[in-house]
């Protein structure tokens, strides 16, 4: 008798173990912030993806104004700008950090040689791009072999392009043509190629936008045919596809902002689905992260709604690694906030919030 009970008690134990969920991955979360306030620099967190919670903030770095971060390929190293306009006689700077799970050791600064680097890219192949938004040009770094910073980058100046306008580099991304860079003040996509070393104009050297647009921020879909920019002036988001000779052709443009917004508004940041059917756009003012389904065959987007971002001012946010839940830094309220993503509709639902000082940036080291 004593054998049949502890062998039902075994099946039980069994039975309860197999239907214990599967415990989710934890990720870091680095976090870049504007230091005019209760802001040191470069902060990390703890994000769990079973229950959408941060947890564990640890300053990992003391750094002036690091509002845009990025991480390289195989994940030895963590580059930061220094959004000033005084590193040194020139303007701001970038920063490269060696990696070491969530631990930063600095390793060099340089100077753009532009006024509020805004934006910092990698190529994947020993290059790094700052687009400096006050000093109008962007800077191009070669990188050591331990992902520290080379001396005397290439600086291209977009200044003298137009003599009414005044240039706004905003983002520089590398792409499979060489480096795209949108130019805010000159309502422009600037296009560059390599040659010999150095980036030239490329044959389609500018995308033009309408007046007033004022491109920010710029994503690739469909593997890169379609390329997403979002407009921060005029709150739109501007639909391009690749045509022959490697040129783009603008297709649609849509309107961020809801018909009976009445206010000011700005647009900041764009990014689509792990799995490219969704794209998603950040509204400064309206406060809002607006959702646009992606037709599979055309890129053309129709809305799908508007999820409020629970705070003021959303400049950046960012998607997990599992692509299951979306998060939003709220630059003025100073709050982190988490969305549930449903993948199949790609609406949003609202989990949680953490207070956290001048958020401008979110990455994920995954």
């Amino acid at each position: 008798m004593k054998k049949f009970v502890l062998a039902g008690a075994a099946l039980i134990l069994a039975l309860a173990c197999s239907e214990k969920p599967e415990e989710k991955p934890m990720y870091t979360l680095f976090v870049g912030t504007y230091t005019d306030g209760d802001s040191e620099g470069i902060y990390t967190y703890t994000f769990d993806t079973n229950t959408g919670e941060l947890s564990n903030q640890k300053l990992a770095a003391k750094l002036t104004n690091p509002s845009y971060l990025a991480i390289s390929e195989d994940k030895s190293n963590l580059y930061a700008v220094q959004e000033t306009d005084d590193f040194d006689s020139l303007g701001g700077a970038v920063t490269a950090f060696r990696l070491n799970k969530d631990l930063l050791e600095l390793q060099n600064s340089m100077g753009t040689q532009g006024a509020h680097p805004c934006h910092v890219s990698l190529s994947g192949d020993g290059l790094l791009a700052a687009a400096n938004y006050t000093g109008g040009n962007v800077s191009i770094f070669s990188l050591n072999d331990d992902g520290s910073l080379a001396e005397n980058p290439q600086v291209i100046d977009h200044k003298p392009l137009d003599s009414v306008k005044t240039s706004h580099a905003h983002m520089a991304q590398f792409n499979i043509d060489g480096l795209m860079v949108t130019d805010l003040g000159l309502d422009a996509v600037k296009r560059y190629r390599k040659e010999e070393g150095k980036f030239v104009p490329a044959e389609q050297n500018s995308i033009p936008f309408e007046d007033g647009a004022g491109p920010r921020h710029f994503t690739f879909g469909n593997d890169g045919r379609l390329l997403y920019v979002i407009n921060e002036l005029n709150s739109t988001i501007s639909v391009f596809e690749r045509v022959e000779n490697a040129n783009y052709q603008e297709v649609q443009v849509v309107p961020t902002l809801a018909p009976d917004f009445d206010g000011e508004s700005f647009c900041a940041d764009l990014h689509l689905s792990p799995d490219g059917k969704f794209l998603y756009g950040s509204n400064r003012g309206e406060n809002t992260i607006v959702i646009f389904a992606v037709d599979r065959t055309s890129g053309k987007l129709e809305l799908v709604g508007r999820e409020s971002v629970r705070g003021d001012w959303p400049r950046n946010f960012s998607m997990d690694p599992t692509g299951e839940f979306l998060l939003v830094a709220n630059k003025k309220t100073s709050n982190i906030v988490v969305f549930k993503r449903d993948k199949e509709n790609g609406t949003l639902t609202f989990l949680n919030e953490t207070e956290h000082p001048s958020p401008v940036c979110l990455v994920f080291l995954d």
